[in-house]
C-alpha cells in the first residue's frame, strides 16, 4: 500500500480514499439492513407461533360476537367527581353502548350523596359482583371509591376517573348551582335566583364559596373512611394518592379530555372503540357548558389559595395530573399537529414446546 501510495499522484489517492469510504459505509447499510431484516423475521416467526398457540386456545368457543360479549365479566366503574366533564364523558358511553355491546347504569344515591351506608355498599358490591345480565358493565355516579377486596367477593372492576383544577371546578360548580347549563337549560337549579357573582361570595365569605367546598376530589379518591372527609386531612391526601396509582386503571383531566378517550379506546377497545371520532365529531357528547359563568379575578384566586384546603386539593391534582402525562408520554405520540396512539411494542419469542 505504501508503494502504490508513492507511485499514485495525489489526486488518484484522494479519489481511492474516498471510493473506500463509500464502500465501507455501503457494506455497513447493507449489514444494517440485514440485521433489521433478520429481527424482523424472528418477530413475524413469534408472532406466528403466538397465533397458532391462540388459533388452537379458541377452537370450540366460536366467533359469534354476541356470544362472546355474554360471557365478558368486565365491569368499569366511574366514580365521578361533579364538575370535571363527567356528563360530557358519560355520554359517549351512552352512544357506544349498543354498537359495541356492553351496559350503561347509573349509580342514583339519594340526594347525590357520594357516601353509602353500610349496608348499601354491600348490596353494591354484590349487584356489581353477580349481576352477570348486567355484564359486561359500565357503572357510573357520584359515588366514592370503593374497595372491593374488603367485602370478600372475587374479582374487582376497573375504576376510571377525571379530574379538574380545583379553583375552575368550584367555580363551575357555582355558577351551575345559579344558572344550570345547555344540557338540560330548563330544569330549575336549587340556587337560581341567586345573582351574586363567585367573586362577591368570596368577598363576603359566602358559605358556598368557602374553602371547605374545594374539598372534595381527594375524598372521591380517597373512600368510604370516616377521615376522608375530614376536610384538610393530610391522611385523606395520601390516601388518595395511593388509591390513584394503585386502584385506578386511568385518571385523566378536564383539560386533556380528548387525550384521555383516545387513550381509553386504545386500552379498552372493548367498551371504547369509535370514543375519540364521537368525540371529535361534535355531537352531544362533548357540549356540555355552564350557562353564565363569569371568571374569577386574581384576588378571589388568590384569597382562596391561601387556604391550607386549596393547597392540599390542588397537590392532589398535581399529582394527578402529572400520573396522566406520564402515561400520555408512553402511550401517544405526535405528529403533524395530531396525535396517534402507539402500537404493540413488544412481542413473544421462543415460545415452547414448538407447535408440530
Amino acid at each position: 500500500m505504501g508503494l502504490l501510495r508513492i507511485m499514485m499522484p495525489p489526486k488518484t489517492q484522494l479519489v481511492a480514499v474516498l471510493l473506500f469510504a463509500v464502500a465501507m459505509l455501503f457494506i455497513e447499510n447493507q449489514i444494517q439492513n440485514l440485521e433489521e431484516s433478520r429481527t424482523k423475521l424472528e418477530q413475524a416467526i413469534a408472532r406466528h407461533e403466538v397465533a397458532e398457540v391462540e388459533q388452537r386456545h379458541s377452537e370450540g368457543l366460536g366467533r359469534d360476537f354476541s356470544a362472546q360479549a355474554a360471557k365478558d365479566d368486565m365491569v368499569i366503574i366511574y366514580n365521578r367527581v361533579p364538575k370535571t366533564a363527567s356528563t360530557s364523558f358519560t355520554n359517549i358511553a351512552y352512544d357506544l353502548c349498543g354498537k359495541n355491546h356492553f351496559h350503561v347504569l347509573h349509580i342514583n344515591t339519594t340526594k347525590n350523596n357520594p357516601v353509602m351506608s353500610l349496608q348499601d355498599q354491600v348490596r353494591f358490591v354484590r349487584n356489581v359482583t353477580t349481576w352477570r345480565v348486567m355484564k359486561p358493565g359500565f357503572y357510573h355516579g357520584h359515588v366514592a371509591y370503593l374497595d372491593f377486596s374488603k367485602y370478600g367477593v372475587k374479582g374487582k372492576p376497573m375504576y376510571i376517573n377525571v379530574v379538574r383544577d380545583p379553583i375552575e371546578r368550584l367555580v363551575s360548580y357555582y355558577y351551575f348551582l345559579r344558572f344550570g347549563d345547555d344540557y338540560r337549560p330548563g330544569l330549575r337549579r336549587r340556587k337560581q335566583g341567586d345573582k351574586k357573582t363567585f367573586d362577591e361570595c368570596v368577598s363576603s365569605g359566602g358559605s358556598d364559596c368557602a374553602p371547605e367546598k374545594l374539598w372534595l376530589q381527594i375524598p372521591f379518591f380517597c373512600g368510604h373512611q370516616s377521615e376522608c372527609w375530614n376536610a384538610g386531612s393530610q391522611w385523606a391526601l395520601e390516601q388518595a394518592k395511593y388509591n390513584l396509582v394503585n386502584e385506578y386503571l386511568l385518571v385523566g383531566v378536564t383539560e386533556e379530555l380528548e387525550d384521555f378517550i383516545m387513550i381509553l379506546e386504545a386500552t379498552l377497545p372493548r367498551f371504547f372503540r369509535g370514543a375519540t371520532e364521537l368525540y371529535k365529531s361534535g355531537k352531544k357528547s362533548h357540549l356540555r357548558k355552564t350557562t353564565e359563568k363569569k371568571l374569577p379575578t386574581k384576588e378571589t384566586i388568590a384569597k382562596l389559595q391561601q387556604s391550607g384546603i386549596w393547597k392540599l386539593e390542588n397537590e392532589f391534582y398535581e399529582f394527578a395530573l402529572e400520573q396522566f402525562q406520564f402515561v400520555r408520554a408512553h402511550a401517544v405520540r405526535e405528529k403533524d399537529g395530531e396525535l396517534y396512539v402507539l402500537g404493540q411494542n413488544f412481542f413473544y419469542e421462543k415460545i415452547y414446546p414448538k407447535v408440530n
